[in-house]
C-alpha cells in the first residue's frame, strides 16, 4: 500500500511540476505568441517543445532568450537535464491558446466584450475550424459577476469526442472592474466525428460488381446438381402459378353464383311484393262494388216503410 501511494504521489508532483512550467513560459513568451507546451521523457532527460506564433522573439540573439530559459527551468523547476525546443504555429487562428490570449489583450485595450467575441469566434471559423465556442466570465460589464457565451459551428460539451477533438485555451484579462477570464474551445478542421459514416463502392473497395458476382461459374462440384435443382425450381414454380390459377377460378366462379343468387332472390322479393299489392287491389275493388249494389237497395225499402 505504502509503494501504491508513493507512485501516485509521484505522478501527482511530476504533473504539478509541468504546470508550474507552463505558467512560467506563458507568462515569459506571452509577447511571442505562446501556443502549448509538450513534454517527452527521453533517456537523455526531458524534452519540452514550446509553439510559438513568433519563433524569433523566444530564440532571441544568438540563442540569448532560449538558453536563459533553459538555464530557469534546471534551476528553479528541478527538471532532468531539459532540453528547451520552439516550433512555429502554422495558422495561429486555429490555437486556441492564442486565440485566447489575443481576446484577453483585446478587452485590456478597451474592445467590447460583444464585439471583441464575435470578431474572435469569426476569425476561428474563416480558418476553416469546424466550430468554436468562447466563454466570457467576471465582471464583464457591470460590478457584477455574469458568464457571456458566443458559439459558431459544430462543438462538443462533454466526452471521448469532446477531449479527443477540441483544443482549449485560457487567458485572464485585467480590467478596472476586476478580471475576465477567457476560454477558446475549437474544434479543428477536418475531424471525422464517430456518427459520420462514409459508403464506398464495390469497386473502391476492390469487390467485383454485383453482376459480375452472379455470373461467375458455378464449381466442378455442384456442376451435376445445379441443372437438376433448376428443373425442380421450374417445376415448382410451374405448378405454384397453375394452383394460384385455379384458386382465382374458384373464387371468380363463386362470386358470380353468389351475384345471380342474391339477383333471384331479389326478383322473387319483388314479385310477390306485386302480387300481393294486386290482390289488395282486387279485394277493394270487390268491396266498392258491393257498397253500391246494396245501395239501391236501400233506399227502395226506405220508400216502402215511407208510403
Amino acid at each position: 500500500m505504502k509503494r501504491q501511494s508513493n507512485t501516485i504521489r509521484t505522478f501527482i508532483n511530476r504533473n504539478v511540476e509541468r504546470h508550474m512550467v507552463r505558467e512560467y513560459l506563458l507568462r515569459e513568451t506571452e509577447r511571442a505568441g505562446f501556443g502549448g507546451l509538450e513534454f517527452n521523457r527521453t533517456p537523455e532527460g526531458t524534452k519540452v517543445t514550446l509553439s510559438a506564433e513568433q519563433v524569433g522573439r523566444v530564440i532571441g540573439r544568438r540563442g540569448k532568450v532560449i538558453h536563459e530559459l533553459q538555464y530557469r527551468l534546471k534551476s528553479d523547476f528541478k527538471l532532468e537535464n531539459p532540453r528547451l525546443e520552439v516550433n512555429e504555429i502554422e495558422e495561429p487562428r486555429l490555437n486556441a491558446q492564442v486565440m485566447a490570449s489575443r481576446l484577453a489583450s483585446s478587452l485590456e485595450r478597451g474592445w467590447f466584450f460583444r464585439r471583441a467575441g464575435h470578431s474572435t469566434a469569426q476569425n476561428i471559423m474563416d480558418a476553416g475550424a469546424r466550430g468554436c465556442l468562447i466563454i466570457l466570465s467576471g465582471k464583464i460589464s457591470g460590478p457584477r459577476h455574469r458568464v457571456q457565451k458566443f458559439q459558431q459551428g459544430h462543438i462538443k460539451f462533454c466526452g471521448e469526442t469532446a477531449l479527443q477533438f477540441m483544443d482549449e485555451g485560457f487567458s485572464t484579462a485585467v480590467k478596472k472592474l476586476g478580471t475576465v477570464g477567457c476560454t477558446v474551445r475549437i474544434m479543428r478542421p477536418g475531424v471525422k466525428l464517430p456518427h459520420e459514416i462514409d459508403i464506398i463502392e464495390r469497386v473502391d473497395s476492390g469487390l467485383a460488381p454485383i453482376e459480375e458476382v452472379s455470373m461467375l461459374e458455378i464449381p466442378e462440384e455442384r456442376e451435376e446438381a445445379a441443372p437438376v435443382a433448376a428443373e425442380e425450381s421450374s417445376v415448382d414454380a410451374d405448378e405454384v402459378i397453375d394452383s394460384v390459377v385455379e384458386k382465382m377460378a374458384d373464387l371468380e366462379a363463386a362470386s358470380e353464383t353468389e351475384a345471380a343468387e342474391e339477383v333471384t332472390e331479389e326478383t322473387e322479393e319483388d314479385s310477390t311484393e306485386d302480387s300481393a299489392e294486386e290482390a289488395s287491389e282486387e279485394a277493394s275493388e270487390e268491396a266498392t262494388d258491393a257498397a253500391s249494389d246494396d245501395s239501391p237497395a236501400d233506399s227502395a225499402e226506405e220508400s216502402k216503410e215511407g208510403e
